[in-house]
């Protein structure tokens, strides 16, 4: 068997601290041969940088997926061209740089793992930051480029393909999920921050589940101060984001066995932990 060790959005420094803490005690008890977490928020809430990827890495994580978050810090573009490089962005962001998916090789096994960025609610928001200005990213159908990624690598021996689909809709995360359904071992969702209680293994042999949930600060919005977004909410204006860094934090996570003879899953488990910093 395959097995597979898969984190959410990992946010800010609490989020970092707590996988420092957690993981090396998660990687005795399950085994994984790939461990990977979503970096878009790992750096104070938004992006990812050198030292908070790095970070990451010495915890345990080997493999990075990404989100509407990705180039929010400037650095990540040239951690993205790096040869050899750990951390993915959305395979359907038009003209940027970077790749969305990525052949991986474990011992005798190849794992195809593929980034992907759902458009409802996303994409008239979406910013790219350059030196003097921004600019809009643009996205192509998630769908539709998915089928070109598993065309792309249809000639290719691979034991298992896995997506991580960061996105707003709940509706979008599952509709992607039954339209891979036997094609693919696993779909997870991202970006909500929000554990869903539906993993399962749907009736072709694909592990799915809605939305994995973060790892970050308890008692918070998401991650964010709690009373930045009441205020928000309250007074309908634009308190500014804090990300709060707490004792106390709360660890999602995914685990997934995948019979590499099948490249079905087998086995889906939600992890969910609170750990004292």
């Amino acid at each position: 068997m395959l097995k597979f060790l898969i984190f959410g959005d990992i946010v800010g420094r609490t989020g970092r601290q707590a996988l420092q803490k957690i993981l090396p005690s998660l990687k005795k008890q399950y085994k994984p041969n790939l461990v990977i977490a979503n970096a878009e928020n790992a750096a104070h809430g938004s992006g990812v940088t050198h030292k908070t990827l790095r970070e990451m890495q010495l915890a345990g994580v080997d493999f990075f997926t990404n989100g509407d978050h990705c180039f929010d810090k400037p650095e990540v573009e040239q951690i993205l061209t790096e040869t050899d490089s750990p951390l993915l962005r959305p395979a359907n962001m038009v003209e940027v740089t970077g790749v969305g998916e990525k052949l991986l090789t474990l011992a005798t096994k190849k794992v195809l793992v593929v980034n992907l960025l759902g458009r409802v609610f996303i994409e008239n928001n979406l910013e790219k930051k350059g030196e003097d200005k921004q600019r809009k990213i643009k996205l192509s159908n998630p769908f539709t480029v998915m089928e070109e990624i598993l065309a792309k690598y249809a000639d290719e021996k691979i034991d298992a393909i896995l997506l991580d689909f960061h996105t707003e809709a709940t509706s979008e995360q599952v509709a992607m999920g039954y339209f891979l359904d036997g094609r693919v071992a696993a779909v997870w969702g991202t970006h909500t921050h929000v554990p869903t209680a539906d993993a399962r293994i749907l009736s072709k042999g694909t592990g799915f589940i809605t939305d994995v949930g973060m790892t970050g600060a308890k008692d918070t919005v998401i991650g964010v101060a709690k009373e930045n977004v009441i205020e928000r909410f309250v007074k309908e204006n634009d308190a500014k984001f804090e990300w709060p860094e707490t004792e106390m934090a709360m660890v999602n996570a995914l685990y997934v066995e995948v019979d590499p003879k099948t490249k079905n899953t087998k086995k889906i488990k939600l992890i969910q932990k609170e750990i004292k910093i």
